[in-house]
C-alpha cells in the first residue's frame, strides 16, 4: 500500500511538470525579458508553502548570476517593503492568486513602479490580473489524497522557477568561471575553482629522465618521486614521452633484461597533457576518459613544468 501511494504521488507530480512544458507560451518569454532587463534585484515573495518555494527560487536565481532575495509578505506590510526599490522585479508565488498578504502589497508595488511576475494556479485571480506577466502553474490535482495539502502545485511552481533561472542563465551567457565566484565552498567550489596549477607538482617534484638513459637508471627516479611515472625528455629538455608503472609491467613481459634497455624503447610517446590553467575537474575528466592516473603540464617551449596525479585530485575532493 505504501509503495502504491508513493508511486501515485510521483506520477501526479511528474504529470504536473509535464503539463507545464506543454503549456509554455509567449508569456514565459515576456517574463524572461523582464528579468533580463532588471537592473536591481529579483524579489521573490510567497506565503506558507509557496513562501518556501519562493525562497528556493530566490536562492537558485542568486546562485546562477541574478541577484535575488526573499520578501516575506506578512513582514512586508510591517516595514520590510523598505528592501524593495525602483528597478527591482517582484516574482510572487501563490497557487490561489488570492493570498491576502500578497494582495495587500500590490498597491505598493504599483507605487514603486516595479514589474510584477506571478506564478499562479488561477490565471483569473486578482494577483494574475494585477501582474505584468502571469505564468500559469496550475495543476489538475494535488498529490494529497484529500486534494488539500500543497504538493503537486508547489512542485510545479518550483519547476517553473527553475525554468526561468536556467533560461536566464543561458541568456546572460553565464560560464562555469562566473558560477564559481558565488560557489567558493564545498565540493562544488572545489570543482569550479581549483585549477591544475593549484594542485600540480612542480620543479624538483617532477620526475624527469633522459630518453637515452637505461631503465636501470630510470627506475630509481620513478620510485623516488613516488608518482608512479616519469617524464621523458630529449637533450634540450623537451617532453618526448612518459614512463608509467603500467609501461614497466608491460615491458617486463617482453624483455627479461629490461634494465638494460633504453628509456625511449619503453616509454609511451605523445603522453596526455593538460594546461595548468584548466580546472582540476577537467583533469579528472581526462584521466577517467583515458584510464590514466597522471597528466603532464608543459611550458611554451614544450618542457615539462608540472605533473598532476589522480591522488592529488582525490585529496582535494575533486570527485
Amino acid at each position: 500500500m505504501s509503495l502504491e501511494s508513493a508511486r501515485r504521488v510521483l506520477t501526479i507530480e511528474a504529470e504536473a511538470i509535464r503539463t507545464l512544458a506543454d503549456r509554455l507560451d509567449p508569456s514565459f518569454i515576456k517574463a524572461l525579458d523582464i528579468l533580463e532587463a532588471c537592473r536591481g534585484r529579483v524579489v521573490l515573495t510567497g506565503m506558507g508553502k509557496s513562501g518556501f518555494i519562493a525562497r528556493k527560487i530566490a536562492a537558485t536565481l542568486a546562485s546562477t548570476g541574478s541577484p535575488a532575495l526573499f520578501l516575506h509578505p506578512a513582514e512586508g506590510v510591517h516595514g520590510d517593503l523598505g528592501m524593495l526599490v525602483r528597478g527591482d522585479v517582484v516574482v510572487a508565488v501563490s497557487n490561489s492568486g488570492e493570498t491576502e498578504e500578497i494582495i495587500q502589497l500590490l498597491p505598493a508595488f504599483k507605487r514603486l513602479g516595479v514589474s510584477l511576475i506571478s506564478l499562479v494556479g488561477n490565471p483569473q485571480s486578482t494577483l494574475a490580473r494585477q501582474s505584468d506577466v502571469a505564468l500559469d502553474v496550475g495543476v489538475a490535482e494535488e498529490a494529497c489524497p484529500m486534494n488539500l495539502a500543497p504538493t503537486a502545485s508547489t512542485t510545479a511552481a518550483l519547476a517553473m522557477g527553475d525554468a526561468l533561472a536556467v533560461a536566464l542563465l543561458e541568456r546572460r551567457g553565464i560560464q562555469a568561471e562566473d558560477f564559481a565566484l558565488v560557489h567558493p565552498g564545498g565540493t562544488l567550489g572545489r570543482k569550479l575553482l581549483l585549477t591544475v596549477e593549484d594542485l600540480m607538482h612542480r620543479g624538483d617534484e617532477v620526475p624527469r629522465v633522459s630518453r637515452d638513459v637505461t631503465m636501470r637508471e630510470a627506475i630509481p627516479v620513478i620510485s623516488g618521486k613516488r608518482l608512479g611515472m616519469a617524464a621523458v625528455t630529449d637533450a634540450d629538455g623537451r617532453l618526448t614521452g612518459i614512463i608509467t608503472d603500467g609501461d614497466l609491467r608491460r615491458a617486463l613481459q617482453r624483455w627479461p633484461d629490461l634494465l638494460e634497455h633504453p628509456v625511449h624503447a619503453v616509454m609511451t610517446r605523445q603522453p596526455k597533457c593538460i594546461g595548468k590553467g584548466e580546472l582540476a575537474a577537467k583533469a579528472m575528466q581526462v584521466m577517467e576518459q583515458h584510464a590514466i592516473t597522471s597528466l603532464l603540464i608543459v611550458d611554451d617551449a614544450g618542457r615539462p613544468e608540472g605533473v598532476i596525479h589522480l591522488h592529488d585530485l582525490l585529496r582535494a575532493g575533486v570527485v
